[in-house]
């Protein structure tokens, strides 16, 4: 809106009216005001919701190992989460480019999906929410939208990188000077970085170039249903989901800037994006948002963010990825919440196994992995036997663990934007 508003200002020369165009300005603005809006409607919102005593059920009487009490803590903290990151949007962002339009709509439509579940779990006390099947039908219409937005859309194109060898050997990259549609997008470790979808489909013959959409649109759905899920089960422990993603929008600011600036993605030899900088404004609200949630969301929390937030925050990172054609990263970037996902499907998937054969056996003490690291043998179901019973051999407080996957998340995000360069 605002800028608009200065882009109007600008033909009367109107003092700083030109700053509006800068990426810089803009994206440094909302991640300080994303910040304020946090921190100032937060302490409101836990009043608010203290006052009302809208707790979360599930973690009532809950005990940390330790002796921290989590009792009476309020949740829906996802709106917080909103409301910092929609407001900045709304002021600082070009609303006509298609890809911010796309970031908007992912995050009022999983914001929603997971108000929807803490609403039936605080208001209509029963603790299994929504159905799953209604979180997984939303999840996918969403990515069916993100994805056929993306095949049809004239302004979701790309400047594909080509390689020129001169006559003294060097090799230099530019790119093709009139943007197109593409199922083009970046994979690790090869030395031209780009995986072309409609190649995968090559024995469709005449039709491989629909089909490469198509084959697009399902890895669209996969990658909004596999991150918004993983967000959700990381998603456990005070401040864990917060700090990882954050982490994890700094990373994908990073390389939506890189791929919005021709001369970066020549010397990095990546796709060019044209409007793709809109996304850097997007994700400098994002992890202002994160940031200030984790004001009142770090150990002890004050507030649990919710369904309302973790599916939203899995939506954003998911479809982000995507629109900068860096999808195929993010099995590094979110490793965590890529282990998570993993651990619940080893435990549940062997555990209905074994019982089909009159056996209850776990594999971890307590899935997803992050409980594993904190739950007390004395707190095991004795009807049960644990493979990994003994690991890890003694119990660590939330807080460790919960700096501990930051870390391991600064380490996979570094790792992500470092395989641009590893051929």
């Amino acid at each position: 809106m605002l800028y608009y508003i200065f882009r109007f200002l600008e033909q009367f020369d109107i003092p700083g009216a030109h700053m509006w165009h800068y990426i810089s300005f803009r994206s440094l603005a909302a991640l300080i005001l994303s910040l304020i809006i946090s921190a100032w409607f937060g302490e409101k919102f836990i009043v608010w919701m203290k006052k009302k005593n809208y707790t979360e059920t599930q973690r009532d009487a809950k005990i940390d190992p330790f002796g921290v009490q989590k009792i009476g803590v309020p949740s829906l903290g996802g709106i917080i989460i909103f409301v910092s990151i929609m407001v900045p949007i709304l002021l600082f962002g070009r609303m006509r480019n298609i890809y911010l339009i796309l970031m908007i709509i992912t995050t009022v439509w999983l914001g929603l999906l997971g108000f929807a579940d803490d609403y039936i779990k605080l208001f209509k006390k029963k603790k299994d929410g929504l159905s799953p099947r209604l979180k997984l039908a939303g999840q996918i219409a969403l990515g069916l939208i993100v994805g056929l937005t993306l095949w049809a859309s004239p302004d979701a194109t790309i400047n594909e990188s080509v390689v020129i060898e001169q006559n003294d050997g060097k090799n230099i990259v530019t790119h093709k000077s009139a943007p197109e549609k593409s199922t083009i997008t970046t994979i690790p470790f090869v030395k031209n970085h780009n995986l072309d979808y409609s190649r995968v489909c090559g024995f469709m013959g005449k039709y491989k170039h629909a089909a490469g959409w198509v084959l697009f649109v399902i890895i669209t759905i996969l990658v909004v249903t596999a991150v918004s899920n993983g967000a959700n089960l990381n998603d456990g422990m005070d401040g864990m989901l917060a700090g990882n993603s954050a982490i994890i929008g700094v990373a994908l600011g990073i390389l939506a800037y890189l791929s919005s600036h021709i001369e970066f993605a020549s010397y990095l030899n990546i796709m060019y994006i044209p409007g793709s900088q809109e996304m850097v404004v997007f994700f400098f609200a994002f992890i202002g948002a994160m940031i200030g949630f984790l004001w009142y969301n770090a150990y002890p929390a004050q507030i649990f963010m919710g369904d309302t937030g973790s599916l939203m925050i899995g939506g954003i990172i998911g479809v982000g990825a995507i629109i900068v054609h860096k999808e195929l990263l993010l099995p590094i970037l979110c490793g965590i919440f890529f282990v998570e996902s993993l651990s619940v499907i080893i435990q549940t998937g062997y555990f209905k196994y074994r019982k089909r054969k009159g056996e209850r056996v776990r594999v971890f003490r307590s899935a997803p992995i992050h409980d594993n690291f904190r739950k007390l043998d004395k707190d095991l179901d004795e009807t049960s036997r644990y493979i990994l019973k003994g690991w890890p051999k003694r119990q660590f407080h939330e807080s460790k663990i919960t700096i501990r996957f930051w870390i391991v998340s600064i380490i996979l995000a570094a790792m992500t934007i470092i395989t641009l360069k590893i051929r």
